[in-house]
């Protein structure tokens, strides 16, 4: 576990940038001192470069919030593509840089100016960022969290967690009990509700997602104890097979 200083210092990211992350719900900490500070793991760690990374794209914040939050986000996806953006930057980069040293070594011949051309990078970096929009699913919830304040989208996330506190106290029971199932209903109504439609086969891969490790069962589980996520993900199965 890291303190919030201790990440500002690697990651070269302001405090006052961490603490407004976690106030957005971008990245919350995984836990705190006694004294209030707070600490972060390495899977908090994981988002913070991807949310860098995204901001390397210049995705606005609230978008990269909604893609790290949707079922259909790809890691391996995300990283291939911020490579790529990162491989036309160091390119354009050098080609500043050569351009500077040929001006000072022989001076202006001429006014050429294809070494500040962006047209690739901003090109690869449009694409992108459509790829990302033209989901129905990130297209929802672009909507719907956009009739919400920053207060509303806490709150509404915090209601959201609850249910995964929930859902632990029932996670020594049958997943395929009347009460689990119930709560499998209650989730796929809260996310149709405010975030996408939660078709049954979203549903399943949120399920997988939720028992999978990593950020999403290390979430859920510290609300609903050691096991909730495993535990929902057999009873959203369970679920979706009576669904389909």
């Amino acid at each position: 576990m890291m303190t919030v200083h201790e990440v500002s210092k690697l990651a070269g990211v302001s405090i006052r940038t961490l603490q407004y992350y976690d106030k957005i719900g971008l990245l919350h900490p995984t836990g705190y001192t006694d004294a209030g500070y707070r600490l972060y793991d390495d899977t908090d760690l994981e988002r913070l470069q991807h949310i860098l990374l995204f901001r390397e794209l210049e995705f606005p914040l609230k978008d990269i919030q909604a893609i790290l939050n949707s079922p259909d986000f790809d890691r391996n996806k995300a990283l291939d593509q911020q490579i790529e953006l990162l491989r036309l930057k160091k390119e354009h980069i050098e080609n500043l840089m050569n351009f500077a040293l040929g001006i000072k070594k022989v001076g202006v011949r001429h006014m050429d100016f294809k070494a500040f051309d962006r047209s690739k990078l901003d090109e690869y970096s449009r694409k992108a960022k459509e790829q990302y929009g033209n989901t129905p699913e990130f297209k929802e919830m672009q909507e719907k969290s956009s009739s919400r304040t920053k207060e509303e989208e806490n709150l509404m996330m915090d209601r959201f967690m609850l249910l995964f506190k929930e859902a632990g106290k029932m996670k020594e029971k049958d997943p395929a009990s009347k009460e689990a199932q119930d709560m499998v209903k209650k989730i796929q109504g809260f996310i149709t509700e405010n975030m996408y439609t939660c078709t049954p086969k979203i549903l399943r891969g949120l399920g997988k997602m939720y028992s999978g490790g990593g950020e999403f069962t290390e979430n859920i589980d510290s609300w609903g104890g050691k096991g909730t996520g495993a535990f929902l993900d057999k009873a959203i199965q369970i679920y979706c097979d009576q669904a389909e």
